[in-house]
């Protein structure tokens, strides 16, 4: 933890770094990818450096981690560190990065606070840095022990597509196995893989996918656990409005075939059913293609007996850009005691009125104080739920949630 001069002056030079933390990440990047243009590449996704998110999501996390230090001394943020950990390990990330990354950064702080930077504040935020920097390193270095892989290189496996299928317009589903014939890894029904191709332009990009489940699963095992097959489920990012377009989720939908080869990474993702989860009645809400991970969750409910009540929430623009409609309707029919619930946007005729629109929880009397959740999609849908089952009694500690790209939350909370 910081010693008490160290807590003191980043207590004192919060606000001013705060103020600017915006243009020190902007700086920050500028420096870095002139320094090293093959992070941009390789490493960084593009499309999240073009639009800022990925500036927006380093200076939350930065913002968060120095906030939680000098309010909670004696604590750690875990939850927020084991998230950038998962990210982090997906990508690859070595130890050596984060000194990289250091030496940029702080030449971007002394750039833009000048003066103010003396050598009592930037040795106090030198230690926020580093034991940000070390307990990720830790973290990440546990995650690649269990994987059995090493950082780096090493992180990829080639994986064979062994079929394809179109759910929607937007989304087309790739089964995966192992192109070398080993067996297929078991993973934790919410996680994800990275899945890295080579555009065009030579540049290696990374994205992450969930698992929407891991075909012919056997019970017990644990999704894909049994099967041989792994399954992610890509929407097509097609841009506009200010938003680039989907690099690596268009190539996979123009190029990839059945018997085209992928670089895949081990899961990560700490978006996993608790061990308690069997006795609490669960709440899995999804929005878009955030239905992927709920879906994993969902077999792994069915595959395991699960008795316990579960609410199924969805929402979507329309019943035909519901990707997976039927494997949610599936799974959820397979547990006793489940209820599904479909807000669309533009629904079917007969559609239930107080499922159209967006969601709201009012019309689920079935969510109540106890309730765990797992939330994914969006963030704006998944603040409005959140919010909905705080004002509803459920526990904060008790709702979990998973960003696909820069984790916006820390950021928008300021």
């Amino acid at each position: 933890m910081l010693s008490e001069q160290s807590a003191a002056t980043v207590r004192a030079t919060l606000p001013v770094v705060g103020a600017a933390i915006g243009e020190i990440t902007e700086r920050f990047y500028t420096r870095l990818f002139a320094a090293h243009p093959e992070l941009l590449r390789d490493l960084f996704n593009r499309g999240n450096q073009a639009a800022g998110t990925q500036r927006q999501a380093l200076a939350g996390s930065i913002a968060a981690f120095a906030v939680h230090l000098v309010e909670h001394p004696d604590e750690r943020p875990d939850v927020m560190l084991n998230r950038i950990a998962h990210k982090h390990a997906s990508l690859g990330v070595a130890p050596d990065q984060y000194g990289t990354v250091h030496r940029h950064l702080f030449a971007a702080i002394a750039e833009v606070l000048g003066d103010a930077v003396t050598p009592e504040v930037a040795a106090a935020w030198d230690d926020v840095y580093w034991l940000m920097a070390n307990a990720l390193i830790a973290i990440e270095a546990r995650l690649y022990a269990e994987q059995g892989v090493t950082a780096g290189d090493d992180t990829w496996r080639e994986w064979e597509v062994v079929d394809r299928v179109e759910e929607t317009a937007d989304v087309a589903t790739f089964r995966l196995r192992p192109a070398d014939g080993a067996p297929a890894p078991g993973f934790r029904a919410g996680q994800y893989v990275s899945v890295q191709v080579q555009l065009g332009d030579g540049a290696r990009q990374i994205r992450q996918y969930s698992l929407s489940g891991g075909a012919g699963a056997e019970c017990g095992a644990g999704p894909g656990g049994g099967s041989g097959v792994w399954q992610i489920s890509v929407k097509r990012v097609p841009g506009g409005a200010g938003a680039p377009e989907g690099e690596v989720s268009n190539h996979l939908h123009a190029r990839v075939r059945e018997g085209d080869v992928l670089r895949v990474s081990p899961p990560y993702g700490d978006l996993v059913l608790d061990e308690t989860d069997t006795d609490v009645p669960l709440l899995l809400a999804s929005a878009g293609i955030g239905v992927t991970p709920m879906i994993a969750l969902l077999e792994q409910l069915a595959a395991t007996g699960h008795r316990a009540p579960v609410t199924v929430v969805h929402a979507d623009r329309s019943p035909a850009e519901h990707a997976l409609r039927a494997d949610h309707e599936a799974y959820t029919g397979k547990l006793p005691d489940a209820t599904a619930h479909f807000f669309y946007e533009r629904p079917e005729a007969g559609h239930p009125a107080e499922l159209t629109g967006r969601v709201d929880l009012a019309a689920l009397p079935s969510v109540a104080p106890g309730t765990r959740a797992y939330l994914c999609g969006p963030l704006p849908f998944m603040r409005t739920v959140r919010s909905q089952l705080i004002a509803r009694g459920v526990a904060a500690a008790d709702i979990h949630y998973e960003v696909f790209g820069p984790d916006l939350w820390l950021a928008a909370q300021g």
